[in-house]
């Protein structure tokens, strides 16, 4: 064999491999881009499905959001942050909600109205029924006496004042039960109602393909 015949069976050799080796760059690359996908999600990004009414006013039941988990590393929330956290009663259950307390926050509740250090919070986000206001002697709900925030506790409200469980009547959320800071809502689907089709499986897990239950104007919609 010439020695130019071994230079076109090494070069028909490497010709041969290229492709291979171009495959195997993308196939590593995919790998990075995932592992760095789940980097994101599992330590700065978490999501969330709406599954109630308690914040209605600023979230909706089917809403999808996005939680950023890095928001409080170096401090903790500021009063007014819709946050996601450990349920106190049941830490295995997560419960969102807004912070109207924090640490040596004056908390005061007069006929639905929060008082903080002595001045009413216009809360622009609030919802309530209108009814009259319970009387405190009888419930939380709508009239409680002024209370300081102890160190390192917050004090969380749903913005449906009237169809939120919440600290009023369990108590304050430790800041370490604190997992981040509710920044967009980046899909939102409505609930089929009970007797339609697509309230039974398995329309129902396909029912944003129906534009019917597609809430647009919701998407990529920041949490306020």
């Amino acid at each position: 064999m010439s020695k130019n015949d071994i230079n076109d069976v090494k070069n028909s050799a490497e010709e041969a491999k290229a492709p291979q080796a171009k495959k195997d760059t993308f196939f590593d690359s995919l790998v990075v881009a995932v592992v760095i996908a789940m980097v994101i999600k599992g330590l700065l990004l978490q999501t969330y499905q709406i599954p109630s009414e308690s914040m209605v006013g600023t979230l909706l039941k089917g809403d999808f959001i996005l939680l950023n988990r890095l928001s409080y590393l170096g401090s903790g929330p500021d009063r007014g942050d819709v946050v996601v956290f450990e349920y106190p009663l049941d830490p295995s259950k997560d419960f969102i909600k807004r912070v109207i307390g924090t640490p040596g926050d004056k908390i005061e509740l007069k006929d639905k109205t929060i008082y903080v250090n002595g001045v009413a919070q216009p809360e622009a986000y609030k919802q309530v029924n209108g009814m009259m206001s319970m009387p405190g002697e009888l419930s939380s709900k709508d009239n409680f006496p002024q209370f300081t925030v102890p160190a390192g506790k917050y004090f969380m409200m749903g913005d449906n004042r009237d169809n939120s469980y919440d600290s009023r009547f369990w108590g304050f959320v430790d800041k370490k039960a604190i997992k981040g800071r509710a920044v967009l809502i980046y899909w939102s689907l409505k609930t089929p109602e009970y007797n339609s089709a697509w309230s039974k499986f398995p329309l129902s897990v396909f029912r944003f393909l129906n534009p019917a239950y597609d809430r647009f104007e919701r998407f990529f919609k920041p949490i306020r």
